[in-house]
């Protein structure tokens, strides 16, 4: 019977009209809880969640959220009740110094007696998400330990019952009777052998001026044949990518700025950048859950972050209640929407990021 009790229990509950007691009806006892909300009521919840779990490490953000079904404006929380040990904190002032704070993470990382087999970081970031995932994983790379996370909306997070505005949430938790481990999907591979050089950048704002000395927008406009109106639709289709060793960092097109591009994430002068296109996502949801089962026999949660423009993309194409049902033949699912997904020390676009628990 020993055996059992260690086996962790993901809950997950929601609330299409945002009352958060709907949400947690029949939660007892949790060891961590993960709050999506919305934008109207992000504060309130945070305050009655505190109010309804006093003292049990917590995380928030904006953002939707799903099991075998998407809230859209409404409210959701994930659990774990049993077979964890979890700790949640905050590093502050991420936009100037997050590293101020990084004493924190190494605390909680002695207080979960955290090792790489068996423990995950997740993170909730309200912004500079670049910069908040080279400070963190400079101190979970020394034990190997995976982070899986993304980017909330409105520039606010929560920790511990305290609403951040320039600030990364974090959870610790480590599987008390198995292993973890990060996966992340990409559903594009590379078009064609364009090879770009990026330059006339501007790393606060995101901006891609010129690619191999020609304005950026007409680079993008002239390959693909698509009018300045269609970019940002066109971008579900054809990100850019940035090479980063064997990986490939898919970048999103946010805007069109003059003749330069805003993007998702930061590009750099003399980033190398390649045209992506989208693959057959089908088969490619279907060759992910193959590998998880195939590595995990026996699961026990998992949960996931997909990012806003794969669910647009998903959703027109009407698949994601689709998405949604094959992901839960994998048993315990549940996951938040971002604006950007984390998966270790990288931030990327476009892509889905998640953690299974044995």
């Amino acid at each position: 019977m020993e055996e059992r009790k260690n086996i962790v229990r993901q809950f997950f509950g929601m609330s299409q009209r945002g009352d958060l007691r709907e949400a947690v009806r029949g939660l007892a006892n949790p060891q961590l809880i993960m709050l999506m909300s919305n934008s109207g009521q992000f504060e309130q919840h945070v305050k009655e969640l505190e109010k309804l779990y006093p003292q049990v490490p917590s995380i928030g953000c904006i953002g939707m959220c799903y099991d075998t079904r998407v809230a859209e404006n409404g409210v959701g929380v994930v659990a774990f009740l049993d077979g964890v040990k979890a700790a949640a904190n905050v590093l502050e002032q991420v936009s100037v110094m997050p590293v101020k704070y990084i004493r924190r993470l190494e605390e909680d990382l002695r207080r979960v007696n955290a090792s790489q087999r068996d423990t995950i970081c997740i993170d909730f970031c309200s912004g500079n998400d670049a910069g908040v995932l080279t400070t963190i994983y400079t101190a979970l790379r020394h034990q190997g330990i995976s982070l899986v996370g993304g980017t909330g909306d409105g520039g606010r997070i929560s920790a511990n019952g305290r609403i951040y505005e320039d600030g990364v949430a974090y959870a610790l938790v480590k599987n008390l009777g198995g292993r973890v481990k990060a996966y992340k999907e990409n559903i594009y591979h590379q078009k064609g052998d364009y090879r770009f050089i990026a330059s006339d950048t501007d790393r606060a704002r995101y901006i891609m001026g010129s690619l191999n000395g020609r304005p950026a927008r007409q680079v993008y406009q002239d390959i693909l044949h698509v009018t300045e109106q269609e970019i940002l639709t066109q971008t579900f289709k054809n990100p850019f990518g940035k090479i980063n060793g064997d990986e490939t960092c898919i970048i999103s097109i946010k805007e069109v700025s003059g003749n330069a591009l805003a993007c998702f994430r930061q590009v750099n002068d003399s980033d190398v950048l390649i045209l992506l296109e989208l693959g057959d996502y089908r088969q490619i949801v279907r060759d992910t859950i193959q590998k998880i089962c195939q590595d995990f026999p026996r699961r026990s949660a998992v949960f996931s972050v997909n990012c806003l423009f794969r669910y647009k993309l998903f959703s027109e194409n009407g698949y994601m209640k689709e998405y949604l049902g094959e992901m839960g033949t994998l048993g315990n699912h549940a996951g938040l929407v971002g604006y950007g997904e984390h998966y270790n020390n990288q931030f990327v676009n476009q892509s889905m990021t998640c953690v299974v628990f044995e």
